[in-house]
Order: structure tokens, then sequence, then C-alpha cells
């Protein structure tokens, strides 16, 4: 025999000696297939891997790190019939992920990112019996999540953060025997939520903080009558976490007259504003009551049930309206920005809790003058015709504040140029000043009047190189430019000592020393 042939003897033997399933020529890498199941557990994954057979009924994939589920992922396994997703980083799931999967009966969603549920994210899951959504982040179960899930019969909701159950979140399960919802931040439960739940057998509602108030009347009532048949001993410790003077204690040991409410009040100040185009608009809405009120505005032009335009509670909320809104750190804030006439009008602010509702109109008025109406198209020519805008004059006021501040900016800038011109021309003088050279330079100086007195019209003006002026006396001219005698005066002889020439007698002469 060949030396290699122990070698591959023993590579021909059948796996099962070594304890290992076979694995499929079409398996996933790195992962073990075997029957019908494929395991794909803790490998590190981000996307479900390629390649899974296409008969594959039971499909584990938890412990990885697979984030979302791409589109048409699970479009080639129709007959799974069990998939463990759990202890991944799922973060929301698409409408119709689960579309191609009618056979489906068991679903593990547990430990992952999960922060919200959209409609249409079970779509197709019509067989589905379990689905386990605890250990995620779960805030709001919005209406209709579980429409489609007609033959569920374990919901698994417990260690999340959900904090409102809306009335018709649970519609669509009238199959379903077992619902937990403990370990989670419900304060209140309406009636109207469990309603659908006509077969329900099991319910957990424990750890979660309740306000025993009016709106959990209901729950203590349905448990003493007959609801004490779906809670264990241990579920039935349903403890209050306020009002402070209900804390601590069971539902089930405190009356119902106890269990109160206080109606909401609500002040709005002032009732009527007027505002200019292009100005923002905070009112607010202050509403006190127990427990804390909702408190809605809206148009009265737009009907109720398209409510809520914008919504906010009176600790603090987010505020909007009609798309125009910002979000507000203020009690029952409206805030309108960039105001425009179809801002005008009448509004309501509405506050309500389990005690009931009140409502405060509140009218906008817009102001709209003569000034603030577009200027004409500007004629041919370079004369502009665009108005000028004054500080004071409501024009002015209806700019948006950014091209306020950007106008009030061009004129500072304006000032200082000016100011910075003044300094640098007068910077300039003082320095010809300095430059300049000893008193008298380039002037011709005069002081010998030993040929007698000198006039402007002896001065001859020259500049010297350097261009500095001077005057030179010319003797040669006369004394006094000759001109015809003056009419009217009577011809006199020239007085003595008088130069040639001389309008005047010589005592009348003015000397101009140079």
């Amino acid at each position: 025999m060949a030396p290699w042939a122990p070698a591959l003897l023993l590579l021909l033997l059948p796996s099962p000696l070594f304890g290992l399933p076979p694995r499929a020529a079409d398996c996933p890498a790195s992962c073990r297939c075997y029957s019908a199941t494929v395991e794909c557990g803790a490998l590190r994954l981000r996307v479900v891997p390629p390649g899974i057979p296409p008969g594959t009924q039971t499909l584990f994939l938890q412990d990885n790190s697979i984030a979302r589920l791409e589109p048409g992922a699970l479009a080639p396994l129709p007959a799974l019939r069990r998939l463990y997703l759990h202890n991944n980083s799922l973060r929301a799931l698409e409408p119709g992920t689960f579309r191609t999967q009618p056979r489906l009966l068991e679903l593990a969603l547990t430990g992952n990112r999960l922060r919200g549920l959209r409609a249409g994210a079970f779509a197709g899951l019509t067989q589905l019996r379990v689905l386990y959504l605890a250990g995620n982040q779960l805030v709001h179960l919005l209406d209709f999540t579980f429409l489609h899930l007609l033959r569920l019969q374990e919901l698994h909701l417990q260690e999340n953060s959900i904090e409102l159950l809306e009335g018709q979140a649970l519609v669509g399960l009238a199959s379903l025997a077992l619902l937990d919802l403990s370990r989670n931040r419900l304060g209140t439960i309406s009636h109207e939520a469990l309603q659908p739940l006509v077969s329900l057998q099991v319910l957990r509602l424990t750890e979660n903080p309740w306000r025993c108030d009016c709106a959990l009347h209901w729950l203590g009532a349905w448990i003493k009558e007959g609801g004490q048949r779906l809670l264990s001993s241990r579920d039935k410790k349903i403890v209050c976490a306020e009002p402070p003077r209900l804390a601590l204690q069971s539902l089930l040991d405190i009356s119902g007259s106890s269990l109160i409410c206080i109606p909401p009040s609500v002040h709005v100040e002032p009732l009527e504003v007027t505002a200019n185009l292009g100005e923002d608009l905070r009112v607010a809405c202050q509403a006190s009551g127990y427990p804390q009120p909702l408190v809605t505005w809206r148009k009265v032009s737009q009907p109720r049930k398209e409510w809520p335009l914008a919504q906010a509670h009176p600790d603090g909320g987010v505020p909007r309206l009609g798309g125009h809104g910002a979000p507000d750190t203020g009690s029952g804030m409206l805030f309108l920005t960039n105001i425009t006439l179809a801002h005008a009008g009448k509004y309501e602010c509405e506050a309500s809790n389990a005690g009931g509702a009140a409502r405060v109109p509140f009218q906008l008025l817009v102001n709209l003058s003569q000034q603030q109406r577009l200027p004409p198209p500007p004629a041919a020519g370079p004369v502009s015709h665009e108005p000028l805008y004054e500080a004071g004059s409501m024009a002015f006021r209806a700019l948006g504040l950014a091209t306020q501040a950007a106008i009030a900016a061009a004129i500072a800038l304006l000032t200082l140029t000016a100011l910075l011109l003044a300094a640098m021309i007068c910077r300039k003088r003082r320095q010809r000043k300095k430059e300049a050279g000893p008193p008298g330079e380039g002037v011709l100086f005069v002081n010998d009047y030993s040929d007698g007195p000198c006039t402007f019209a002896q001065l001859e003006e020259l500049r010297d190189e350097r261009g500095h002026e001077m005057f030179v006396i010319d003797r040669s001219k006369p004394l006094f430019a000759e001109g015809p005698p003056a009419e009217g005066l009577p011809d006199r002889a020239p007085a003595e000592g008088a130069a040639p020439g001389l309008l005047f007698p010589a005592p009348v002469a003015y000397e101009i020393h140079c």
C-alpha cells in the first residue's frame, strides 16, 4: 500500500465518528448545518450570511453584531419556522421585513436596541405564536403596532422603557394568552388598551412606577371583580409610586374614593397679540392639574380630529405647529417663526388629563401697513427707487432680525471707515508739518530799507527746485502801478518826493515789508 493511503482513508471517514454533525455543501462559512437547522450564533456577524439553504426551518443568529436586516435578506427562506435574533444590535425593523416568512411560529428579538416599532414591521407573520421583545429600549407602543399578528399567543415586552401604551396598540391580538409588561416605566394604562385581549390568561404588570389616580380606578375594580385569575400572587402586587400620600401602597388595598384627579385649569396671557411680518412669537399656555395635563395648541380653523399640531407637557416638552414650530423648554409654549399672513387667526390651547379638559382661545393679528408693501419695479436709468427704511419705521421693524442686524453692521462699518480716513488725513498733515524745514526756509525776507519801502507791485513770486514759495523784490518796477487819473478829481501837481505814476499822494502810500 502506498505510504499516503492511511491518510486518504482517514479523510474518507464520515464525520459522525468525531461527534460533529455533517456540514452541507451549501452551508454558510463558519456555520453548522444539519437537517433543517442552521446555527450561526456568536460568529461576530454584521449581516445575515448568504448561502443559507432555502429549506431551513430553524435559524440561530443570536449573539452577533447584526444592526440591520437588509431588505430581502430573509427572502430566500420561505420555510422558516423559528428565527432567533436575540442579543444583537438591531435598532429598527423596516416595514415588510418578515413578509416572506408566512410560516414563522417563533421570533426572538430579545436584547437588541429597538427604540420603536413601526406600523407594518410584523406584516406577513400571520402564523406567529410567540414574540420576544424583552430587554430592548422601547418607549412608546403606538396604535396598531401588532395588527397583523392574529394568532399570536405570547407577547413578551418586559424590561423595556415603555412609558405610553396607546389605546389601540394591542388591537388585533384576539388570540393573545400571555402579556408581560413588567419592569417598564408605565404610570398608567387604559381599560381601552386591554379590551381587545379577549383570550388573555396571564397578565404581568409588576415593577412599574404606577400613578394611582382616577385613571387606574378601573384596574383595581377589574382585578377585584374577575381579573385575579389573570394574576399570580406575585403579579397582584401592583405598587403605587405616586402621589406621595399613596406611595408604596398596593393598588388593591386602596379604596376607590382615594384615587382622585384634579381637572386642569388653563391660563394664557395675553389673549390677543399683534405681530409684525417676519417676527417670531412665543405664547405660553400655563396649565395645572393632577395628573399633569397634556397641553395642545391648534388653530381653530383646523378640525379637532387632526390634532395634535403642537403638544407639550407643562413639565417640559417639544411643541410644534404646522411646520413653523421649534423646540422650546417652556411649559405649553406655542412658538411661531417668521410670521406671515397665514399665521393670523384664532388659536386654542387645550389642557387635558384623566380628570377632564379645559380650553382657552387666543387671537393673533398680523400688522400689514402701507410701508410694508413691496416697492414698485425700478424705472430705467441709474436712479434707484428702492425705499429707504428708517430704524424707527414700521417697515424696518418688519424686516427679519438677521436683516436688521446686517443693516446695523453696515452702518457701523461705514462710520468706522470714515473715522479711519479722518485719522489718516490728520496724521498726514502732522507728518508734513514735522518734515518741514525751519521757519523761513524757502522764503526771502528783505529787511534792508536803505533804498526805501516796497509794495506788492515790486514783488515777484518764484518757486525753487523743492517747490518752496518765495518773493523777490524787483526795484526796477515802480513803487505803485501807473494808471489813468481818477475821474472827477482835479488835476494836481505831484507832491515832492513822489514817484512817477503815483495815483495818490505820497503820505497815503502803505509800506509793505517783505
